[in-house]
């Protein structure tokens, strides 16, 4: 049994960050490294990688993914847009100008027995309806219709004039306009999260100057953030946690990149992390590319990573693909064997969660030093707060 009350620590609400600094890159960075921490500034990072890091980061960008609806009799019902259904894929989805279906959260669904709800919004000066019809559920989740009244319009377009950023739920406060570019990373780029990438927060074109510049490579791919990584661990035993999917997509040339930069990868974030772990494990069976929860512990695997990747890229080269599509429900928790990230950027995570397991397996028990180091050191903690750049422990 993996007993989530063993990852705990004493979290004061205080300590957790409602607004970024000014300056994305003036935060701090604590660096944990042979056993040993040290506290550094953010802008600091290029001089504290290794001349051959490959940085890897997830490009993905937040989506204004909140709907708030209101009915005749004024009941407000907020519909909350997680992942495409039809079509599946994200970037077919958001470029439709036909009706399009997502899995949806709704809030105050007990207003919403049936009927269709109408959003009037602006468009570019012009009034459009923006209709949501509920065809199915299943769970807590239900299947939503969108339409809108403009044919010309994507449904892209028509979130980002009706819908509302998704800002994290422990922040207690209401979407202000400032995040619009705050919860966004300066490289994002490809449409789907409702949460963000949080450890690339913390870049800058400088930052990203100043790494060039030294020759730290940087390569991109995508793993759209779902609101299941707000999902706590309700159970004691965190092996009965049922982890949520996620959609990534990788460039042939981002895993040649990867490939050649063996030993030396430095994942920006945790959402990284598990994109990069996942393609070992899709390197056994690319032609099905998805990654099951707990697939990385049901036997012992003796494949050399070189060799999972090549397998990746011989079958896109087959199927004249130039991009792994995949769904990976990879869970990495103490036990877990990397295969292929050596460094982590990352945030201070929430007590008991799933991501705090994902730190404790790469930096083994020392997980309660570098949490303690920050609490009695100031650093400010989750989306908005500072970030750790943590070397693996030795396996």
């Amino acid at each position: 049994m993996l007993n989530i009350n063993d990852y705990n620590y004493p979290l004061p609400d205080e300590r957790i960050a409602k607004y970024p600094l000014p300056e994305r890159d003036h935060s701090k960075l604590l660096l944990y490294k042979d056993g040993n921490i040290k506290e550094h500034v953010f802008y600091q990072l290029p001089s504290l990688l290794p001349h051959d890091t490959r940085l890897v980061c997830n490009n993905t960008r937040v989506i204004q993914a909140r709907l708030v609806f209101h009915k005749q009799s004024g009941a407000r019902i907020e519909v909350f847009c997680l992942e495409p259904v039809v079509p599946h894929d994200y970037q077919l989805s958001l470029s439709s100008t036909k009706p399009v279906e997502w899995k949806c959260m709704i809030g105050n669904l007990k207003k919403w027995k049936e009927g269709t709800l109408v959003l009037p919004i602006d468009v570019k000066g012009m009034q459009v309806l923006l209709h949501a019809e509920r065809l199915a559920t299943n769970g807590n989740t239900h299947t939503v219709r969108f339409s809108w009244s403009d044919p010309l319009l994507s449904f892209a377009e028509v979130l980002d004039s009706a819908g509302e950023l998704p800002i994290p739920p422990y922040l207690n406060r209401p979407t202000e306009e400032s995040d619009k570019v705050t919860y966004q990373t300066v490289y994002s780029r490809i449409k789907g999260s409702v949460a963000a990438p949080t450890a690339g927060l913390h870049f800058t074109d400088a930052v990203l100057a100043d790494l060039a510049q030294r020759g730290i490579e940087r390569t991109e791919l995508t793993l759209h953030v779902g609101a299941g990584t707000f999902q706590p661990v309700k159970t004691d035993d965190a092996d009965k946690h049922v982890m949520h999917t996620e959609i990534i997509a990788v460039p042939r040339q981002a895993i040649e990149e990867i490939l050649s930069s063996l030993g030396h990868i430095c994942a920006v974030g945790t959402t990284s992390m598990r994109t990069l772990e996942s393609l070992y494990y899709i390197g056994m069976h690319p032609e099905n590319p998805a990654v099951g929860q707990t697939e990385p512990y049901d036997k012992e695997y003796v494949m050399p990573v070189a060799e999972a990747l090549r397998n990746i890229i011989d079958y896109l080269d087959r199927t004249g693909q130039q991009v792994l599509h995949a769904e990976t429900q990879i869970m990495i928790k103490p036990g877990y064997k990397f295969r292929i990230v050596d460094m982590l950027l990352t945030n201070f995570h929430q007590p008991k969660s799933t991501l705090l397991l994902l730190v404790s397996a790469f930096v083994g028990e020392d997980w309660k030093k570098i949490y303690t180091f920050a609490l009695d050191n100031g650093f400010r903690f989750l989306s908005y707060g500072d970030s750790s750049l943590l070397f693996r422990h030795n396996d």
